[in-house]
């Protein structure tokens, strides 16, 4: 629990200062069952001594269990009705126009990051794909005592902008593909030798999903990217850090028996009942990065032009692989989310296979760069998450959040931890 320390209050959430660097590992679309597979086949040793001295329990992810909801939901804290970041990609509610939401200005909350680094903290963050980066960064003063970039633009990073100039030194490693292991193997490498160069009082790593959609658990790729998670992990372990490791969403198979995406084309099926013109899907998964997988994920938002909600509900909702489907307020309020940024109607789709995704119209997806059988997130089936502790903790109760993390590290690990080395 909080002993007496120095702490900073966020979102009306208090966080003690822990009192050796913190470090908070966001290990993109993975699902307990990565870890465990792994595992059972002693790829995973350091981890393996870590929950033997430490925890690992199950949790869950903010909705949707997509990225950019989660990592800003675990950095600040809170759900995205607190920090207002629910997806990718969203109708500004101001000008009608489809936008990304990776502009900070989307962010409506502080996030843990800014408000230490104000109480004198050092900060350090790390992430896979730039599209994250402002977003995680918003708040911070790079003075000396923050850093903040990316795998994909480590070459082009400043001090001016992100606190250190050109990453790459770091690890002297080349800047990875985007679609590869490799940039996720960057984050932890660069923050190894942070944590040894800098010390930073809080470290954040956040990698990217590009295996965890192409390979399952305990597949030989699979078992690759986390056996070498796992050294990684372990250099942080024997630097002294508290490390705490967790998901933004979990991953499931999204395909039919023959491979082909398991998918219904939501736009072309209301087009046909209701009208061109009439409904509009958003995909909030819609991002830059869609060769994994084809902007086709589980959760869905409808906007409304003219037909009755409680039909398009009961239309909706009577379709094959949909699981649930709430009006705007009832599923806002029940999935956490910014009702202002949300269509008419909240869309959440799985089946009893977990496998049915939704996609806007056929033609608009392009699904070339799908070379394996599409396996994708979003849905509820995708909530449950892994939270692993490097120390015994004390006073955890109830559903344990991915957003929790940082409250885990400062305010609950058990007396007697082990000291920094």
């Amino acid at each position: 629990m909080i002993q007496n320390r120095k702490s900073v209050t966020v979102n009306g959430r208090t966080y003690a200062w822990p009192e050796t660097p913190l470090v908070v590992v966001c290990c993109d679309g993975s699902e307990a069952a990565y870890m465990e597979r792994a595992r059972r086949q002693g790829l995973m040793p350091h981890l393996d001594a870590m929950t033997a001295k430490g925890e690992s329990r199950l949790g869950l992810s903010a909705m949707p269990s997509f990225t950019n909801p989660n990592n800003l939901s675990i950095v600040t804290g809170r759900p995205p009705a607190v920090h207002g970041i629910c997806g990718n990609y969203l109708i500004d509610p101001e000008t009608g126009r489809e936008v990304m939401m990776n502009d900070p200005r989307w962010l409506r909350a502080p996030t843990i990051f800014a408000a230490f680094q104000k109480a004198g903290a050092k900060v350090a963050v790390v992430t896979a794909k730039d599209k994250l980066r402002l977003l995680l960064g918003k708040g911070l003063v790079f003075d000396g005592s923050a850093v903040c970039f990316s795998s994909e633009k480590a070459d082009k990073a400043t001090l001016a902008d992100n606190g250190i100039e050109d990453a790459r030194r770091l690890t002297g490693l080349p800047v990875p593909d985007v679609y590869s292991a490799e940039l996720s193997e960057f984050v932890f490498a660069a923050g190894v030798e942070l944590l040894k160069s800098m010390k930073p009082d809080l470290m954040y790593l956040s990698t990217t999903d590009y295996i965890q959609h192409k390979h399952a658990p305990g597949t030989p790729r699979a078992n690759d990217f986390y056996a070498m998670m796992d050294r990684y992990l372990g250099a942080l372990d024997a630097l002294g850090a508290i490390v705490v490791i967790v998901a933004d969403h979990g991953m499931k198979d999204k395909h039919l028996a023959n491979g082909e995406p398991d998918v219904i084309f939501l736009q072309d099926v209301l087009d046909t009942r209701f009208g061109a013109g009439k409904t509009k899907v958003i995909l909030p998964i819609t991002d830059p990065y869609v060769v994994h997988h084809g902007a086709l994920g589980s959760f869905a938002t409808v906007y409304l032009y003219g037909p009755e909600a409680s039909d398009v509900l009961a239309f909706i909702a009577s379709q094959p692989g949909i699981d649930v489907v709430l009006g705007r307020q009832e599923g806002s309020a029940r999935f956490e989310l910014p009702e202002d940024r949300m269509g008419d109607l909240i869309v959440v789709s799985g089946g009893k296979t977990h496998s049915k995704v939704i996609g806007t119209s056929r033609d608009k997806h392009d699904l070339s760069g799908l070379t394996e059988p599409l396996r994708s997130h979003g849905g509820l089936s995708e909530q449950e998450i892994p939270i692993i502790v490097n120390r015994k903790t004390q006073g955890l109760a109830g559903t344990l959040r991915n957003f929790d993390a940082f409250a885990i590290g400062c305010n609950h690990i058990a007396a007697g931890r082990e000291k920094a080395a």
